[in-house]
């Protein structure tokens, strides 16, 4: 097994949160359930994806406030919310809500740009400012200096018998601004992230530079250095900047023969696009690690992203059911988390609340 010197300090994982849109409370429970694995398994963080009109979870932060209440210690966050279906206000008072329901464990994930599809939902989602919108960083600013606390307007005090009004967001959450991430896939966005004080979520997208290879691990890492630069130089600088990394594992240590079929049929599946450059921006696709704990582990400690990191949220497949997830799970928080050098924040043996949700697939 290679050496490293930098032992994984924090493991955590990211989920779509599937549901059959027939029938989505289900889909939505086994979402909760598996945070709760998680947590038993010693995870640090588990995090969301953040799906609109899709058949994925829409709503994270309704899913990290009733994880928050079914868990006590493990991290949750969001990977990543877009900015652009969002009021920078009303999002800051949900964050706070839920981080104080959470006692101060919500790491938010936030990226900026125009909305997914755009044309097809602006006239419901901005029906009157849809060619006024700003959909740049000046949005992640915005969010940011309404979490941090400073004033929105002048007005505040009491009126009348009753009513009293504050100048800034309330809830306040101390401490919620030094957590919130940005999702970078190129350098200008990660120079931006570093140098505005937020920390960076590096997964297995990369936009290269123009006079860059097309290699994904030396251009991630190339980003995770010049977010580093640019965090040591920053104004805000005052905790060292965190960078998280999130490839798709699929350890099978553990995993059936069926499973281990089906695990591989996906792997083939999404391989090809990992082998080119894909659209005008040359987009770059991380191949998905499958095998053994330890030949993964061997593979990560050569990926020239993953020797900068020592975070990592492993991506679970999109489209299996809940019990591969478990083993998967498994198998990542007892064999390959150890063998990256992580320690588990817990040892004790991990019970299911009652049989696992039946999922339909359908929605797909």
């Amino acid at each position: 097994m290679p050496d490293t010197s930098r032992p994984l300090r924090k493991l955590g994982f990211l989920t779509i949160g599937l549901f059959d849109p027939a029938d989505p409370a289900p889909g939505h429970q086994a979402t909760l359930q598996i945070i709760e694995l998680g947590e038993q398994l010693g995870f640090d963080s588990a995090w969301l994806r953040h799906r609109h009109l899709q058949f994925g979870i829409s709503s994270p932060i309704a899913i990290m406030a009733a994880a928050s209440q079914r868990t006590s210690r493990i991290e949750l966050g969001t990977a990543v919310t877009p900015l652009g279906w969002e009021n920078p206000l009303r999002l800051a008072e949900d964050l706070a809500t839920v981080d104080l329901l959470a006692g101060g464990r919500i790491n938010p994930g936030l990226s900026v740009g125009e909305p997914m599809h755009y044309d097809t939902v602006k006239h419901e989602l901005y029906p009157d400012s849809s060619e006024l919108e700003d959909f740049g960083y000046a949005r992640m600013d915005r969010l940011a200096r309404l979490i941090s606390g400073e004033p929105v307007r002048d007005f505040s005090g009491k009126q009348g018998v009753v009513e009293e009004f504050s100048n800034r967001v309330e809830p306040h959450s101390p401490g919620l601004r030094d957590r919130l991430w940005y999702g970078a896939a190129s350098r200008k966005s990660a120079v931006w992230a570093g140098s505005n004080g937020f920390n960076l979520l590096s997964s297995s997208v990369v936009f290269p530079e123009a006079d860059q290879e097309p290699d994904f691990a030396r251009i991630q890492q190339s980003q995770i250095r010049a977010f580093r630069d640019a965090a040591a130089t920053s104004a805000q600088a005052d905790a060292p900047a965190r960078v998280s990394q999130g490839l798709v594992v699929i350890p099978t240590d553990s995993a059936s023969p069926d499973q281990r079929e089906k695990y591989q049929r996906y792997v083939d599946e999404r391989t090809p696009r990992t082998r080119a450059p894909q659209g005008p921006k040359g987009m770059l696709f991380a191949p998905d690690l499958i095998g053994t704990s330890d030949e993964i582990a061997e593979q990560l400690y050569a990926h020239a992203g993953f020797q900068e990191v020592d975070e990592v949220a492993f991506a679970l497949p999109f489209s299996f059911d809940h019990e591969d997830y478990v083993q998967i799970l498994t198998d990542i928080a007892g064999k390959l988390g150890p063998a990256l050098g992580w320690t588990p924040q817990t040892r004790s043996t991990p019970t299911m609340s009652g049989p696992a949700p039946a999922v339909s697939r359908s929605g797909e």
